[in-house]
């Protein structure tokens, strides 16, 4: 019982911490990261474990799949270089330089081990940075590269971390074992995730409770993560090529109804396991600060260079592409020196590293050291370069390239026009004179703001989605645009609802 109290006496302090976040325009992490530091001073907390199988399973399955859901494939291969060299070589080059300083701080420290906690710290968590900077609306391209890299990096951070377990745990691994691991689990899992999101769709079809519906949607996430873990896939490639899937084929098959309680419910279950991931370290704080004999300077020392090792890496990745790029012929996509310091300063660790810290095997050599590592390395960049993430911005200066608007405008005005060709073949009424107006007012803002009201929106609902549809699958529009009309034609939606506009007609009081 009084772990349960705890954990909703945190939950409540989370969320008030997010509020103040969101006044302070910083992102909540930062503060959620230095209440979980504080949480393991206050005497008398629990401390609390988890089974290290549970972890990553519980807290990246549903904020990956969330994530991914929104990604954009064409502006993702559009920017596939920066984003490849990102996944890639920054991740790996970060978790063997981590290795590498670990080793020469804590001779000891067995190599294996070493490459793990360089697998853990290594991942940014670019949720975080979004956060901050969709609120400042920096050039699209910029967020485009981060988002790329948060739902990427972590497959190639965890791939290495697997190996690198297993290795510490007694295994033995050859680099030519390596090679048709990453190939069997990275394309293996690609077309398992693909394959699951089309056997999803079917089974989810004409579901009319939402509760259920709903359900089944976090069900289908873990079962799908779990399942990939069975098989030896990679579930974090499974979970990207699962949710892009279901991206592009649920819009035409779901109604709106159901999407926007969905997307309500997601919002909130990904806030809550990120409070319970800092919770969860807070409260096992204490323990670890207790085996290992208290602040130990040379553990303070440890962690400190995991830190500055991370940053700089990043700064040298980044910087040093950037520099490459600019040698020869500039265009309008050649990376900016303003931009690349903006990317360079967006390596926040979040969640993956501490799902990822708490999944080590309860036996792990130094489990201790690496999980109060990686604490501090998610402390320390959250409040560091989150907190100054908003001041660095604005001081460079680095404004919206308004190409996401023009790409809605465009949308808004296409679907409109293909709602008013639907009104126009509806025999005439004043049904169909009011919903002409409506639309005529989308493709225009100075004009204006078949008998039944309800079919004709639902005929002219499902025209805009098709012409939406047909927009992002040819390219036209990316899919921030796509998101932005389907949430508005969702709307309309609603209102073709007949127990909508009961409600709506119904008189208050």
């Amino acid at each position: 019982m009084l772990i349960f109290e705890t954990v909703i006496l945190l939950l409540l302090a989370g969320a008030l911490l997010a509020t103040l976040a969101k006044r302070l325009r910083a992102p909540y992490p930062a503060l959620l990261a230095l209440a979980g530091t504080g949480g393991a001073l206050v005497p008398g907390l629990p401390e609390v474990t988890l089974d290290p199988e549970l972890a990553l399973a519980l807290f990246v399955a549903p904020t990956l799949l969330d994530a991914a859901y929104d990604a954009s494939p064409r502006d993702l291969k559009a920017n596939w270089r920066p984003v490849g060299g990102l996944v890639l070589v920054c991740v790996l080059c970060t978790a063997f330089a981590v290795a590498w300083v670990a080793r020469l701080i804590e001779p000891g420290l067995p190599w294996a081990a070493a490459i793990a906690l360089g697998a853990i710290v290594a991942p940014p968590d670019a949720s975080a940075a979004a956060a901050v900077l969709r609120q400042l609306r920096p050039p699209h391209r910029v967020l485009v590269i981060l988002e790329g890299e948060s739902l990427l990096n972590d497959a190639t951070a965890l791939l290495l971390f697997r190996v690198a377990v297993g290795a510490a745990m007694g295994g033995a691994v050859s680099g030519w074992q390596v090679v048709p691991l990453l190939l069997l689990t990275c394309g293996g899992g690609a077309l398992f995730g693909i394959a699951a999101a089309w056997v999803w769709l079917r089974l989810s079809m004409h579901r009319e409770d939402l509760a259920v519906a709903v359900l089944v949607q976090f069900l289908g996430t873990f079962a799908v993560w779990l399942l990939a873990e069975r098989l030896g896939l990679s579930a974090i490639i499974t979970m990207v090529a699962y949710a892009m899937t279901i991206a592009r084929l649920a819009p035409s098959r779901i109604g709106g109804k159901e999407r926007i309680a969905s997307y309500a419910v997601w919002e909130v279950a990904v806030f809550v396991l990120n409070l319970l991931a800092f919770i969860l370290i807070g409260l096992q704080l204490r323990g670890i600060l207790d085996r290992l004999g208290g602040w130990q300077w040379r553990d303070v020392g440890f962690a400190a260079a995991a830190c500055a090792v991370v940053i700089l890496m990043r700064f040298a990745w980044v910087m040093g592409y950037v520099f490459v790029a600019r040698l020869g012929k500039r265009t309008e996509r050649s990376p900016t020196i303003a931009g690349g310091i903006v990317i360079s300063w967006c390596g926040m660790r979040g969640i993956v590293t501490l799902a990822a810290a708490l999944a080590l095997p309860e036996d792990f050599p130094y489990r201790d050291l690496i999980l109060l590592t990686a604490f501090a390395v998610a402390l320390v960049t959250l409040v560091l370069q989150g907190l100054s993430l908003r001041w660095l911005l604005e001081r460079l200066g680095l404004p919206d390239d308004g190409g996401v608007e023009r790409e809605v405008a465009l949308a808004r005005q296409a679907t409109a026009r293909a709602a008013l060709e639907v009104l126009h073949a509806a025999p005439p009424g004043r049904a169909a004179e009011v919903l002409q107006r409506e639309y005529l007012a989308r493709l225009s803002p100075a004009e204006g703001g078949g008998e039944d009201l309800a079919g004709l929106q639902r005929q002219a609902v499902a025209a805009q989605r098709r012409v939406l549809a047909a927009l992002r699958s040819y390219g036209t529009i990316g899919d921030d645009a796509f998101h932005v009309i389907e949430e508005e034609i969702d709307l309309l939606d609603l209102t073709a609802d007949p127990r909508i506009r009961d409600l709506k007609a119904r008189p208050e009081g």
